[in-house]
């Protein structure tokens, strides 16, 4: 008797290209500007359920703003937004600078992502909270965070705000009207944060928001499938951002299921309503992020965004990309900048002009620069000076008596 029974092979997802090879991204299919309607906040998710293969977009590919997702925003809100991804970026481009030269160990920039962070948080009120990941420092500095705190936690000074507990760029801000949970380097972790506090102040009754960020790759973390459980049964104010920007350190979003689905697909399986946005088009984030809140705020169930957008830079001052992908991959990426589609459009209403742009780039930097050298004056690396007496306070609201030990042996 013959055996046809076919023999299991296990499947191992590759990326569309490798080093050496041409980039390639005919696996993304980018929908015109304009194309999807824009529905009420309250319309059934099932009358939606396509969004989650399309793509909110409202930048054409002439910089004009089109379609029922067009947010309408004055220039002057839209000369903010500009000016704060190029902030995120000079900042970015000064520190990835001092870890070169050895005064900060380590450093993430959000290149290429700078609309998904800042767009967003300007979409949602100043009481709402984040629980991000490490590469939405835009989240801060377009709530007028001080910058110089920032670099003081990236140097782990005495000014930093956390006394060197936390890597660098792991921010945490307390402040009213900043709403920025401690950044988790366990990835997803904040996902079931996010989704209980959004529980809590369902609880208390407020009308806030809280709004939560993982990576493509982060999705295949288990806490992600426990906060969308939790988030769907309770109806958990929340919004559950998914920043699929191509790749997870070396591995591609394929590893994370991305090559048979999209990601705004995983709210789908859970009853949650999901959007897929241009990534790189500053309005469509801004619209898209706006709707969810207010359907959120509203008390219709949670929301899932996936971002698409692609990580320009390298995963961080240890990674090296030309060891995984292509070169020139992030030029040849299809929906191009953030930041020089939002000029486009501005300097296509006749309210921006290339003469203004450098200059703000100027004004931006110089300010960094002049942030980063105050910031320095106060310490870095072995002359950071924190004090030794730090490691053992806000632990215990009552200090335990082996630990009182401890600091009396150093003698601090």
């Amino acid at each position: 008797m013959t055996n046809n029974k076919v023999k299991n092979k296990l499947y191992v997802p590759e990326p569309t290209a490798r080093p050496g090879d041409e980039p390639d991204f005919s696996n993304l299919k980018i929908p015109k500007a304009g194309e999807l309607p824009c529905p009420k906040i309250d319309v059934d998710q099932d009358e939606i359920a396509h969004f989650v293969d399309g793509m909110i977009r409202v930048l054409d590919e002439d910089g004009c703003a089109v379609g029922e997702w067009n947010p309408n925003l004055a220039v002057e809100e839209l000369k903010r937004g500009l000016a704060y991804m190029v902030l995120v970026r000079e900042f970015d481009a000064r520190m990835l600078k001092a870890q070169r030269v050895g005064k900060t160990s380590f450093y993430m920039q959000s290149l290429g992502e700078e609309a998904v962070s800042v767009a967003h948080s300007l979409a949602l009120e100043e009481d709402d909270m984040f629980f991000p990941t490490y590469r939405q420092q835009g989240l801060l500095v377009s709530r007028d965070y001080s910058l110089e705190k920032m670099i003081c936690q990236l140097l782990g000074n005495k000014k930093d705000p956390v006394k060197g507990r936390q890597l660098p760029i792991m921010y945490s801000s307390n402040e009213k009207g900043k709403g920025y949970f401690s950044i988790s380097g366990n990835l997803a972790t904040q996902y079931i944060q996010a989704v209980g506090w959004a529980m809590a102040e369902a609880y208390k009754g407020t009308d806030n928001v809280t709004s939560a960020f993982v990576g493509d790759g982060a999705t295949a973390e288990g806490d992600v499938h426990a906060a969308m459980i939790f988030a769907s049964v309770y109806k958990a104010p929340v919004i559950l951002n998914i920043v699929n920007n191509q790749w997870a350190i070396s591995s591609h979003q394929y590893f994370a299921g991305g090559k048979s689905t999209t990601f705004a697909r995983r709210g789908r399986g859970y009853g949650i309503t999901g959007l897929r946005v241009d990534g790189n088009d500053y309005l469509a984030v801004y619209s898209a992020s706006k709707w969810a809140a207010n359907r959120v705020r509203a008390g219709l169930g949670a929301v899932v965004i996936e971002h698409v957008t692609y990580r320009a830079g390298a995963h961080s001052t240890s990674d090296d990309p030309s060891k995984y992908r292509p070169d020139g991959e992030a030029k040849a990426w299809p929906l191009g900048d953030p930041i020089d589609r939002l000029k486009h459009h501005l300097i296509k209403l006749g309210a921006w002009s290339e003469e203004e742009h450098k200059k703000l780039q100027e004004e931006k930097k110089k300010f960094v620069t002049k942030t980063y050298k105050k910031a320095e004056s106060y310490g870095f690396g072995e002359n950071h000076g924190l004090n030794i007496a730090d490691m053992f306070t806000d632990l215990y609201e009552e200090m335990p008596l082996r630990i009182i030990r401890q600091r009396q042996k150093l003698g601090v």
